[in-house]
């Protein structure tokens, strides 16, 4: 007799328990959302501000930030150092992942997977600033025994010290994508004499598309975000990028100027928001090589 009021209160305890889960998962769900788009409200806001704080509210509207922007010395400046860095380093890694994870997918190499994580280890473990000492010392002895222009002060060596930062683990994921296209589209090239670059320019690039175009992406915003390197090793402030002009907007009593702060922050997120943009429209960003079986 008492068998089916206890199952039944069974049943009604993990109806409530389910509902209560899912409450606090829609709750911290908010929670997290709300975290992470107030400091995007706030470079919203700011920039327009005619005297922003660090609170987020609405602003009193103004676009003189944007003037004072205008008259700065090195800002516009800092934006095409920005550019003229990601896009050399950005050549730098896709060229080099694209060869290198092709050979490692194609060419049988003794120890070649254990090869590939150590690489992708040493470039977790030994980060920038654990490097940046070293690195120094390496490129101040090649711009004095080699040539200036690959030493200290030179927007080439920045390039080159920070692709090979990200080249192992644009390997490792591009040749995920290489793994997947069939080899009898490269032997089919090759009867008709193609070479190994020709096929992996004609057979092998437009396949992996989607990779490269995630690989690209993912090298832009590494670099475009990058302080360390660039204010190591550019002495002159025409070279230094945006991430390192940051440092200078303050007011004379040592505060950061939120106005001047706001406005070029908001100038700088756009061109690797509309690259975001241009290439999740095109490519979709998807995680896996051209080739659906």
């Amino acid at each position: 007799m008492t068998t089916k009021p206890a199952a039944g209160h069974d049943e009604a305890r993990q109806v409530a328990r389910k509902v209560a889960a899912r409450i606090g998962f829609y709750v911290a769900s908010c929670l997290i959302a709300v975290f992470f788009a107030l400091p995007l409200l706030w470079l919203i806001s700011a920039p327009f501000d005619s005297s922003p704080g660090f609170a987020v509210g609405f602003p009193e509207f103004t676009l003189s930030n944007f003037a004072t922007l205008a008259n700065n010395r090195y800002a516009m400046s800092s934006l095409v150092n920005s550019i003229l860095l990601a896009a050399g380093t950005t050549v730098f890694v896709v060229v080099g992942a694209a060869l290198a994870s092709y050979a490692l997918s194609r060419v049988r190499i003794p120890g070649r997977d254990a090869l590939l994580y150590i690489l992708l280890l040493l470039s977790s473990v030994v980060t920038g600033t654990a490097a940046m000492v070293p690195l120094y010392l390496l490129i101040s002895e090649i711009g004095a025994g080699v040539h200036p222009s690959l030493g200290i002060d030179s927007r080439f060596a920045v390039m080159l010290v920070m692709a090979g930062g990200l080249l192992p683990a644009a390997i490792f994921m591009l040749k995920d994508f290489i793994d997947t296209i069939p080899k009898s589209y490269e032997e089919s090239a090759r009867v008709f004499g193609a070479s190994p670059l020709r096929t992996l320019k004609d057979v092998v690039a437009p396949l992996i598309a989607p990779g490269l175009a995630t690989i690209t992406v993912w090298s832009v915003v590494n670099v475009w975000g990058n302080f360390l390197v660039p204010f190591i090793l550019l002495r002159d402030p025409e070279k230094q990028p945006g991430a390192v002009l940051m440092q200078t907007m303050y007011t004379e009593a040592g505060q950061p100027n939120l106005a001047l702060l706001g406005a070029f922050s908001l100038v700088y997120s756009l061109p690797v928001v509309v690259l975001y943009l241009f290439v999740a429209r095109r490519y979709g960003f998807r995680f896996h090589g051209g080739i659906k079986s």
